[in-house]
């Protein structure tokens, strides 16, 4: 019997994370890389190094897979469509990621879906946002329509003047996306997968705790989020899935919104799996690497029960510590429960390098399982507690001596 080829456009983490999935099922994993030297070209055994926005490259690299499918959402449309003309299985398809790749358009579709956007509107200039900002009042949240993550291409504007000092935008990128600043009380994200024959299935709906613009922490699933808001949110992901012809993962981030329509607000969305959804690997019946690869290959998908209460994603960011496998003893040892999952990439401060995911047990409290996940990540990053991320010591401390 010969198993599936899948490429990945792309080297990245999300692209590394995929290969165990591939490896345990038997899979042969293909990733067209940037450079030399990304995160995935180690684990995977066929990682040509080529542009992905050069057609003839994409061509190559596509001849040789089963199904096609990405690490990011940056491969420009008319590739994807030329690719599919030569008979390329592209998941998921262009019409579909388009939603992923320009928020304009994005925008307009959960409009015609009749779930709940911010107030929007597409600006041609300053004299626009200023416009919004009067009606809508101000600050107002400008956004580059394409190319912006991890809060890059994104200004809040507070008044008419800090406006103005955003004309060089409209130079850049024409038009550009204006919103009203929502006044939420976090953020949510509701994963779900869909195959190309329309099986669909949802994770629960978790917490994204953000600093700085970068995903540092999930809980899953969101604390004390009521039961019609959580039920709310997965039924707008999995009809977003739908109408659009989504396949593998998705993420729809949200922003919550108590008492205002369903309780939440569209934010993004995002086609491919999801910082926000690291904690399946760990913590579910089935991850999204291996859901994305099962619904990318039109197979039937996994169970996504979670397997604890609580679980909790901590994302490793940069620090003092350079040589992160030299914490490891420390860290490891710990808290011995916690998985660690490092990305083989170079340390820099704020880069997302890793994650660690942490699941209750039947005793603890959400506080207790976060600072598990964030006493192992912060060990990792500085090789010690700092003194920011040492909430809950006495209760954690009390638990490591417990487990032992």
């Amino acid at each position: 019997m010969t198993f599936p080829v899948v490429g990945v456009v792309g080297g990245g983490q999300l692209a590394r994370m995929m290969a165990p999935a591939a490896v345990a099922l038997g899979f042969e994993l293909h990733v067209l890389a940037e450079t030399p030297d990304v995160c995935a070209v180690p684990v995977v055994a066929h990682a040509p190094v080529g542009d992905y926005r050069d057609l003839e490259v994409l061509r190559r690299f596509a001849a040789g897979v089963d199904v096609l499918t990405f690490d990011h959402e940056h491969v420009p449309a008319e590739h994807l469509r030329a690719l599919m003309a030569d008979g390329v299985n592209v998941q998921p398809c262009p019409d579909a990621l388009l939603h992923a790749q320009d928020k304009l358009v994005m925008r307009a579709a959960i409009e015609r879906l009749g779930l709940p956007n911010p107030r929007w509107s597409a600006a041609a200039s300053v004299a626009d946002v200023v416009a919004f900002g009067g009606q809508h009042g101000w600050p107002v949240v400008l956004k580059m329509p394409r190319g912006g993550y991890d809060g890059k291409g994104v200004r809040v504007l507070d008044d008419a003047s800090a406006a103005a000092a955003a004309a060089d935008w409209f130079t850049a990128m024409n038009p550009l996306l204006v919103e009203a600043k929502v006044d939420f009380s976090r953020e949510l994200s509701a994963l779900v997968a869909r195959t190309p024959n329309g099986e669909s299935r949802a994770w629960p709906v978790v917490q994204s705790i953000q600093v700085d613009s970068v995903c540092d922490e999930v809980i899953a699933p969101a604390p004390s989020l009521p039961a019609e808001v959580a039920a709310a949110a997965e039924a707008a992901a999995l009809q977003i899935a739908a109408d659009l012809g989504v396949t593998g993962v998705m993420a729809v981030e949200l922003f919550e919104t108590p008492g205002i329509g369903r309780g939440f607000l569209v934010n993004e969305l995002a086609m491919r799996p999801h910082n926000s959804g690291h904690w399946t690997m760990d913590g579910c019946v089935t991850g999204q690497f291996e859901q994305h690869l099962r619904a990318v290959l039109n197979l039937p998908l996994g169970a996504t029960a979670a397997l604890a209460d609580i679980v909790v994603m901590k994302n490793i960011l940069g620090g003092a510590n350079p040589d992160l496998f030299s914490a490891y003893p420390l860290a490891l040892s710990a808290q011995p429960q916690a998985k660690v999952h490092v990305y083989g990439k170079g340390v820099r401060p704020g880069r997302k390098v890793g994650h660690v995911n942490v699941l209750s047990t039947p005793t603890d409290d959400v506080s207790t399982v976060r600072g598990r996940a964030t006493e192992v990540a912060a060990l990792i990053r500085d090789g010690m507690v700092s003194g920011a991320d040492s909430f809950q010591a006495d209760a954690f401390q009390a638990d490591k001596e417990q487990l032992r």
